[in-house]
């Protein structure tokens, strides 16, 4: 962290972030990062990888003069500040076995489904650690972030690639994972409304095209936070037209019901 040179106060905005995992999240956090505008005091952090996900780790260091590629995962925590942990779940104990975490870091949890508890026995640390769900837009610094427990350096990071959203309770925290598996559900419903355009005749294409733009629209509806979801849809109705006819037809109680059993189980497992 940057420290004032005439208050003598240490501001929220890490200079040295590590990430352990260089999948698909840690991929569009050195993207959001590296092309972004910074903290407004230089520019962006450094930022040092891990050699798992080597071909991505060695790509984003050709591409970006503030990136580096440790020699080993603990090469990456003695060099950072902050170090975030994204690699599979699955992976952990592999990954991050007889890893040494001095308490002065701060580790951000990016896996799902792993308790911060479990994490802090799995490293025997006394550093802070804090749980954090970035979805992959925040490589274009779009996506809000939630966090627990909120944290000042933490929730400044993902400010900068979207905006932060921390709880005050972990039961909250994995309610708000399970919304994120509905995500390809979602594309699938696009994926859907596009063949079936095609199955009337309808280019491939133009189909693809038009439902892209129709929903293009939605999303930028949804950032009027001055109106409900409910009001956003029926701002969108007419009674008796199109869209209350589908809305009704389709999406029917037992729809919903279905939907919210399905949240039910996932978040279930999570816990």
């Amino acid at each position: 962290m940057r420290t004032d040179a005439t208050k003598g106060e240490t501001t929220a905005h890490p200079k040295r972030i590590g990430i352990i995992g260089v999948g698909e999240i840690g991929r569009a956090m050195v993207t959001g990062l590296c092309e972004g505008d910074g903290d407004g005091s230089g520019g962006p952090p450094e930022v040092f990888l891990s050699p798992r996900g080597a071909r991505t780790s060695a790509e984003l260091a050709a591409r970006y003069d503030r990136v580096r590629v440790c020699a080993d995962n603990q090469d990456v925590v003695d060099r950072s500040e902050v170090v975030v942990v994204a690699v599979r779940g699955g992976d952990r104990h592999e990954a991050l076995a007889g890893l040494r975490v001095p308490g002065d870091r701060i580790v951000v949890n990016v896996m799902s489904g792993v308790p911060n508890d479990e994490l802090r026995e799995l490293l025997g640390t006394e550093a802070e650690l804090v749980r954090a769900i970035p979805l992959p837009s925040v490589r274009e610094r779009r996506s809000v972030t939630v966090t627990y427990p909120s944290h000042p350096v933490v929730d400044a990071l993902f400010e900068g690639l979207g905006g932060a959203q921390p709880v005050t309770d972990e039961a909250d925290f994995d309610v708000l994972s399970a919304l994120t598996g509905t995500l390809t559900a979602h594309y699938g419903y696009l994926a859907t409304l596009t063949s079936w355009a095609a199955e009337q005749g309808i280019a491939t294409d133009v189909a693809d095209r038009y439902v892209r733009g129709l929903f293009q629209g939605v999303g930028r509806a949804l950032g009027d936070g001055s109106r409900s979801l409910d009001q956003l849809a029926a701002d969108h109705e007419t009674p008796r037209g199109n869209n209350e006819r589908i809305r009704t037809s389709w999406f029917t109680p037992s729809n919903a019901e279905a939907l919210r059993e399905a949240l039910d189980g996932l978040l279930a497992g999570l816990r």
